[in-house]
């Protein structure tokens, strides 16, 4: 008889990451302290160039670290109103900075008014930057992307139109799945602490994929606060 998987809730997962993170950063602080006696004890030039390569290779392991706790941290909006159309733009300038090159890859249409809603924009920023970044990573098409901003009503929609290549899986329960596709540095989890971003503000995420004309769509709808 096989024995059953034990089936173990996210937030204790949660709980379990940060704190065998907690406890490897400390590992890796006491490595960071020993090489730093070392580089001064050390005489020979390549010794002592070693030893600096050593403290840079667990300063890189523990950046790693930190973003994959930042990854898992909980979301607690501080929602303030914004107009969608000011958001935009502030999203475009922060693009600019951080992915200039993809920037200029990106058709925008934009096609607000005075809408508004309450949102942390620090964090929507965030999550808007991650699912740009996905469409340039994962087998992206020939085409711009587009992105596309418009009132629907109650809500606000953010598009993403996405040409791909080759695209496998199902867009089910789009980001609700971490760890569910692995890699070296990469664990499934940016796109779903976006989708957390986006429901902690009472929005919503969904994709769907246009085999046809190979176009991924995802669409963000986050709710109004202007009336």
């Amino acid at each position: 008889m096989l024995q059953s998987e034990p089936k173990i809730a996210w937030r204790d997962v949660v709980r379990f990451i940060d704190q065998l993170n907690h406890d490897i950063r400390n590992h890796l602080n006491a490595i960071e302290l020993q090489s730093a006696f070392l580089g001064e004890i050390v005489e020979p030039p390549e010794a002592k160039s070693e030893v600096l390569r050593l403290r840079e290779m667990t300063g890189e392991m523990g950046a790693h670290l930190q973003r994959l706790s930042n990854s898992l941290a909980r979301i607690q909006p501080r929602t303030m109103q914004y107009l969608a159309r000011e958001f935009v733009e502030d999203l475009r300038a922060r693009l600019a900075n951080s992915q200039p090159g993809q920037l200029a890859e990106m058709e925008w249409k934009i096609s607000l008014g005075e809408e508004g809603f309450a949102i942390d924009p620090q964090l929507v920023q965030e999550a808007f930057e991650e699912l740009i970044a996905n469409a340039f990573w994962h087998g992206r098409g020939k085409g711009p992307l587009v992105f596309e901003a418009r009132d629907a009503g109650a809500a606000i929609e953010f598009v993403l139109r996405e040409p791909k290549i080759k695209f496998e899986g199902t867009t089910e329960n789009w980001g609700a799945q971490p760890l569910a596709k692995l890699r070296r540095g990469h664990y499934a989890l940016g796109l779903h602490r976006a989708r957390s971003i986006f429901e902690a503000h009472h929005g919503s995420l969904q994709a769907q994929f246009d085999p046809a004309a190979s176009i991924l769509t995802t669409t963000v709808a986050l709710p109004r606060a202007d009336r």
